[in-house]
């Protein structure tokens, strides 16, 4: 039997007539190109099967199409013109076409206040439809953070305090005394809880977007928050980076207002969903907040 002839029993009638949403593959391995980065990425993709009697649909297309993101950067207009051939290559069955693409974007963020710098991996998520000719792109990144309980905050606070007062109470105070018992642990007997944080940001693209924003989304949401996690740091690094700690107390709620203002402000998004963890560290569950703007009808 030569190739001409090997039977195809995707093009039998289907047993049970029925469309579905959606047909193909998840986890295919590939690269990518991101702002100039070749990074290693797993890639769902997949079509309606509108054509009811159809038994299937053609995976092969779909996979053969996806060797258009090996050699070109990732845009949304790459994004489109593989949609479109996902559809093409499914004429008479499919009328829409999905594709998410999951990475690590790698940046290299410098300390603090030394001339260090190390790499950060920031879990990226590229979802693309093309739905009755209708064309969407929505990211989804992770921002890792530091932040520290007011609550606790206060609480230390007090206790310092009365034990100021224990200490002092009685006695005329003495700058070298002073200086002394705030650097002891007889002084400090209480510090404020801190946790490593994440916000977790699902943004749409406007519709004329020629790129991926993803580097200022990720600038801009680290900014906001004040306290992105660091990477390589000497002693002055991890003072600093105390210092912002301790001048930048947020709760949950906090930390979502803040991203929630600053990416209103983006001109490539026109809807976003946020939520922050804190993952506690004084309790066993997390701390969550969540808002979102224009999502309902995203």
């Amino acid at each position: 039997m030569n190739a001409l002839t090997l039977p195809d029993i995707a093009k039998q009638a289907s047993r049970q007539s029925l469309p579905l949403d959606w047909v193909g593959m998840c986890g295919i391995a590939l690269p990518v190109l991101i702002d100039g980065q070749q990074l290693a990425a797993k890639v769902d993709t997949g079509v309606s099967l509108d054509n009811e009697e159809a038994r299937g649909i053609h995976m092969s297309r779909l996979y053969l199409a996806l060797e258009m993101l090996e050699n070109d950067h990732l845009t949304p207009a790459l994004l489109r013109r593989i949609l479109e051939r996902f559809i093409a290559t499914h004429e008479g069955l499919s009328n829409n076409a999905y594709l998410n693409i999951h990475t690590d974007l790698l940046l290299k963020r410098p300390a603090l206040i030394s001339p260090l710098s190390g790499w950060k991996a920031y879990p990226v998520s590229i979802q693309a439809s093309l739905k009755n000719g209708l064309f969407h792109v929505e990211l989804s990144v992770a921002v890792t953070y530091s932040s520290t309980c007011p609550c606790s905050a206060a609480l230390a606070w007090q206790l310092i305090q009365q034990q100021f007062a224990n200490d002092f109470g009685e006695k005329s105070l003495n700058l070298d005394d002073v200086l002394n018992w705030l650097g002891s642990t007889n002084g400090i007997v209480a510090t404020p809880h801190s946790q490593r944080s994440t916000a977790q940001l699902r943004l749409r693209l406007n519709d004329d977007c020629n790129a991926l924003p993803l580097i200022a989304i990720i600038d801009d949401a680290e900014m906001a928050l004040g306290t992105a996690v660091q990477t390589a740091v000497k002693r002055a690094d991890e003072q600093a980076f105390a210092l912002a700690n301790g001048q930048n107390l947020m709760f949950c709620e906090d930390a979502a207002r803040r991203l929630h203002t600053a990416l209103k402000r983006l001109p490539t998004i026109n809807a976003f969903h946020l939520r922050v963890i804190h993952a506690e560290s004084l309790h066993a569950h997390d701390a969550v907040a969540e808002s979102r703007w224009n999502w309902e009808a995203a």
